[in-house]
């Protein structure tokens, strides 16, 4: 059976950033410049450049900009150095694996490999089963591969029997996959768990690039770098250009490359590329023992996520008991009913080694990263063990971002992550969460920056007291030099299409935002491995409606400018600027949502 993705299969990985040791120093002087100045403008703008006769306008701005200060802190914190855990040898013997205190009879480590799977093509499934089956590994190894399907379809155990693995199944979906997961749990034995996606395929050498980091016994899980292999790789400009207006665009297309350097389009539409999350951010979370486990193609230590299991057990019955006893003033009676009803909790509250949640993967880290018993670590391993498939389709992109979202969100305003007395986070794993949690917030204050320019083109009320010479004298400064350290802070990766698309979310995470503070319960959709037909302008009416305001007020103001009615254009000038990035952040989304594949991709 063929797939879209079939052209792509001798596609290759990239390697590893590597970044020169002077960029990670000219980085970490320029970040700590950038915040200093940025700390400089926001004392300025709240002191001395607040308009005070619109402070309806100012005080909101202004307000942003300090959040979104607040933010390039904490991303500053999380990529100042990229320290790599050592890679170790493949352990041999599962003693190999333990602390000296916990030796048990010599035997083979033992590894399940799961692959959870729901209503996805079986054929889909099975390449990656027989990827999962060309593992390979230097020692004995008693290494099994179990397909966790919560589809109990006749059809996938056939596949299962046919590939000679084993084929497991329940009946009901309750929890979605994190109870998919721990049926998986209950029916095996494995020393150490892989967690796959239906559409995960493993590289052979996923374990014996792995494992050897588990001789450390505090290492619960190690994370893999996801790489889509199916992006579009797009088309160069000049031939682009060819194909539309002949001879004539080819010469424009090759003229314009010649200036600015090769220009490509169609490329990852989506926003897909995953190499500034795994290879910038949380590969860089490494020294400060934060990085967080994202599901597929991770490998995790049984008795890790067991005990989290445990450890959220007790505090979930203890939580519920309090919480109908708490106000009962006698202690003696207090006590006495907590005592009765203790069993009865205890009965009724699930044991969930991955909680039955959307974002189960990154609650679960909290919590073995959060436990001062064992101080768990994990590990982002910087080279990429798999290839997995990506969205094809705004519709298919939206489900996928808004459940990361919600999920996260949800954790954060119900789960009481950044409290002592549940979880023991050190500081620097407090500052790298709440990087996480900070950055979904940010549609607020990305909302207040969208909106600004528009009610300044079309009132002409600045929110500043006036563009004028000390403006400049603060802004600039602080917006060059930040310009220049996330440069570097982020060499070797595309920054603008992260800043764009950390700008164009703005609504779907206010409609995440909203659905976890309206206490509505996040749905578990499972995303679509085929492309959705259709276009889908009507998902990203939000940007569009940016885009179309911007560009009328643009026009309103040129026509101001024109009559003499603007006292200071130079404020125009700046929102001409501030307009046009907008503007830029925005298109891509709106034509991704456009973008449908082309039937033989185009050689770049």
């Amino acid at each position: 059976m063929g797939f879209y993705f079939s052209r792509f299969e001798a596609r290759r990985p990239p390697e590893p950033l590597c970044t020169p040791g002077w960029v990670k120093k000219a980085w970490q002087i320029l970040a700590v410049a950038a915040l200093i100045l940025g700390a400089n403008y926001i004392r300025w703008r709240w002191m001395e450049s607040l308009n005070m006769d619109a402070l309806w306008y100012a005080i909101p701005l202004v307000l942003a900009e300090t959040l979104a200060w607040i933010g390039t802190a904490l991303f500053t914190i999380n990529l100042w150095q990229e320290k790599d855990v050592p890679a170790q040898n493949p352990p041999a013997d599962i003693n190999d694996c333990h602390g000296a205190e916990e030796a048990v009879d010599s035997r083979p480590i033992k590894v399940d490999l799961f692959i959870a799977t729901y209503s996805e093509d079986v054929e889909l499934v099975r390449l990656s089963i027989r990827d999962a089956l060309n593992v390979t590994y230097p020692c004995p190894l008693d290494y099994r591969i179990h397909v966790l399907d919560d589809g109990r379809r006749a059809e996938m155990k056939a596949v299962c029997d046919e590939e000679g693995v084993n084929y497991i199944t329940r009946q009901n979906n309750m929890g979605y996959k994190a109870g998919n997961l721990r049926n998986g749990l209950e029916q095996t034995d494995g020393d150490f768990i892989v967690i796959c996606d239906a559409d995960t395929r493993v590289f052979p050498t996923l374990l014996s690039h792995t494992l050897g980091y588990f001789r450390d016994p505090d290492v619960a899980w190690v994370q893999t770098p996801q790489w889509f292999y199916d992006l579009p790789e797009g088309e160069r400009l000049p031939r682009w250009l060819a194909r539309r207006t002949g001879k004539a665009g080819y010469a424009l297309g090759w003229t314009v490359e010649k200036i600015c350097g090769p220009v490509t389009l169609g490329r990852d539409p989506f926003f897909n590329d995953p190499r500034m999350f795994y290879d910038v951010i949380l590969r860089r979370r490494n020294w400060a023992n934060a990085a967080f486990c994202c599901g597929a193609a991770s490998i995790h230590r049984r008795e890790a996520v067991m005990q989290a299991a445990l450890r959220s057990y007790v505090w979930n019955v203890d939580a519920e008991i309090d919480r109908h006893t708490r106000d009962i003033r006698d202690p003696a009676m207090r006590a006495a009913l907590q005592e009765a009803m203790r069993p009865h909790v205890i009965y009724d509250t699930e044991l969930t080694p991955y909680k039955f949640h959307v974002s189960e993967d990154i609650y679960t880290s909290i919590v073995l990263h959060g436990d001062d018993a064992r101080r768990w670590r994990s590990v982002m391993h910087p080279r990429i063990e798999s290839k997995m498939l990506s969205p094809q389709d705004m519709l298919t992109w939206m489900i996928q971002r808004f459940k990361y979202a919600a999920g996260s969100l949800d954790i954060l305003f119900h789960d009481n992550i950044f409290s002592r007395r549940r979880f023991k986070l050190s500081l620097p794993q407090t500052l790298m969460y709440a990087t996480t949690f900070w950055s979904y917030l940010a549609c607020i204050w990305n909302s207040v920056f969208l909106i600004s320019p528009i009610i300044y083109l079309f009132t002409g009320i600045p929110p500043v007291s006036a563009w004028s010479t000390p403006f400049y004298l603060h802004f600039l400064p602080f917006f060059i030099v930040s310009e220049l350290a996330f440069m570097f802070g982020t060499w070797g990766i595309s920054a603008w299409d992260g800043r764009a698309s950390y700008l164009s979310f703005f609504s779907m995470n206010l409609r995440a935002l909203d659905t976890v503070l309206r206490g509505e319960q996040i749905k578990f959709h499972v995303t679509p491995k085929e492309r959705q037909a259709g276009r889908f302008l009507y998902l990203v009416k939000p940007q569009i409606a940016i885009v179309v305001l911007t560009l009328l007020g643009l026009l309103w103001g040129g026509i101001q400018v024109a009559r003499g009615q603007v006292d200071d254009p130079s404020g125009y000038v700046i929102n001409i600027f501030w307009g046009a990035v907008n503007i830029a952040a925005m298109l891509p989304l709106i034509l991704a949502a456009m973008w449908t594949p082309p039937d033989e991709e185009p050689t770049p």
